[in-house]
């Protein structure tokens, strides 16, 4: 299932300081319980002189604009330039990355944001990966836990992966574009470079350089 590998997923980890957690395994949900231990482990060692340890276990880069009404809790690291407006909900486990953008009433939770990744309005972010310049539309967000509470399985077409996992949100590669209003079922998959239409409700792995329109309507871009 080289498809849904990190390698194939995020072509860019020097845009993430989280970058040893996908060299170090070979699916990105392999990523998500190690989250907590290494901004633990990280933190301790980012320069006084570049990160201002704000509270315990947040560090937050002094180029970074954090809203008077927003709220970061422990552990998370806040990058170079990042922007966190009003009343941004981080509720801990939380990297976002250089110039990226949590917006208003976005909640982000047991997350990697990777460099210049948008989620500015009312987005939900949890237990998932965005790749390099992702971006979720207004209202877009990951569903992390399936409605009857099983394990979360990655379904590549007819092949499912037995994740083990409870919760599994979406993992978005490099340059994804989600639609306003989206839904991401737990455990999807979006290859790098894909557009998902607005108003979507995705499960599953949709492939690189796609236009998802629904479930049974998927074009490769070099075919639109």
């Amino acid at each position: 299932m080289r498809r849904v590998e990190n390698k194939a997923l995020f072509q860019h980890l020097d845009k993430t300081i989280a970058a040893v957690l996908f060299e170090e395994n070979t699916y990105p949900w392999e990523v998500l319980p190690k989250i907590h231990d290494f901004i633990l482990e990280v933190g301790m060692l980012l320069s006084p002189e570049e990160y201002d340890q704000v509270k315990e276990h947040v560090w937050v880069s002094k180029s970074a604009s954090v809203a008077p009404t927003a709220f970061i809790g422990g552990p998370a690291i806040i990058g170079p330039e990042a922007e966190i407006r009003h009343c941004a909900f981080l509720r801990g486990n939380a990297i976002v990355g250089e110039k990226a953008v949590v917006g208003n009433s976005t909640e982000l939770k047991n997350v990697i944001l990777f460099d210049r990744v948008q989620v500015p309005h009312y987005n939900y972010v949890g237990d998932s990966i965005l790749g390099y310049k992702a971006h979720m539309g207004a209202g877009s967000i990951t569903s992390n836990v399936k409605s009857d509470k099983k394990p979360v399985e990655i379904k590549v077409g007819d092949y499912k992966i037995e994740t083990r996992m409870k919760k599994i949100g979406g993992i978005l590669g490099d340059h994804v574009e989600v639609g306003c209003g989206s839904v991401l079922n737990p455990g999807s998959i979006i290859g790098r470079h894909t557009n998902i239409y607005p108003l979507s409700s995705v499960r599953g792995y949709v492939d690189a350089n796609s236009i998802y329109k629904n479930q049974n309507e998927i074009v490769r871009k070099d075919e639109y």
